[in-house]
């Protein structure tokens, strides 16, 4: 295994996906390799059913791969018990969706404080780095606001907040502006890339879009179960 392999951020070994429905078996992908370097960027296209969210959700351990690894910081996910995956996720991971997932009922504040407080800190903490990072994503003057109460890309810019709250060592974004508008779309991209850099966290997209796909270091396909590097 070479040095880029062991630095890794996150790393994926003969990864196989296969649902089954009785007797009916249907393979999503079979025999994956593939590493995010720290502080790397990396695009995942392919037509829609190419099975690009289900490696996405592999990568960050929401699901469980058919056989084959997925190793998070050096630690191999299946090893882990169900409260240990979680406390990794928390701490080494951040997600973007493309619809936001904020919780109704907080506010943009609360929805970011909570990563850090499920990692066990105190609320004084949470609240100074939640408030740091929606100032730095132009949400300081929305701080008390529910998600009702704010535009779609504010609300996708809140969401980019909490994803980065833990300093993760890597964000999976699955389509995460593909809910927006073009411009409001380009600013999210941009502030993404910005955070990116500024916090050297990897980023895995998953997009349509081969034009924002074409801002990132490293472009993959993933075609008839096989992920390739494209041009």
């Amino acid at each position: 295994m070479n040095d880029a392999m062991h630095e890794a951020v996150i790393r994926a070994e003969e990864l196989g996906k296969t649902y089954a429905e009785g007797k009916l078996r249907t393979p999503v992908f079979d025999g994956l390799d593939f590493a995010v370097a720290p502080g790397e960027t990396v695009a995942i296209l392919g037509a829609s059913g190419a099975g690009k969210s289900t490696l996405l959700h592999l990568l960050g351990g929401l699901d469980t791969p058919t056989f084959g690894e997925v190793y998070v910081a050096g630690q191999q996910m299946s090893m882990l018990s169900d409260a240990a995956r979680g406390k990794l996720r928390n701490r080494a991971l951040g997600f973007v969706y493309q619809f936001h997932h904020l919780l109704p009922e907080f506010t943009a504040l609360e929805n970011v404080m909570l990563p850090v407080l499920l990692g066990g800190a105190a609320v004084p903490e949470a609240q100074g780095r939640a408030q740091a990072l929606l100032e730095a994503v132009g949400l300081g003057h929305r701080l008390e606001h529910k998600p009702g109460e704010l535009s779609g890309g504010e609300r996708q810019r809140a969401a980019v907040a909490r994803a980065l709250v833990n300093k993760p060592a890597c964000v999976l974004g699955d389509e995460p502006t593909g809910n927006l508008d073009e411009k409001t779309a380009a600013t999210v991209f941009d502030l993404m890339l910005e955070l990116n850099r500024a916090e050297r966290t990897s980023l895995v997209l998953v997009t349509h879009d081969r034009r924002l796909a074409s801002r990132l270091d490293r472009t993959m396909e993933l075609h008839q179960g096989r992920l390739r590097q494209t041009a």
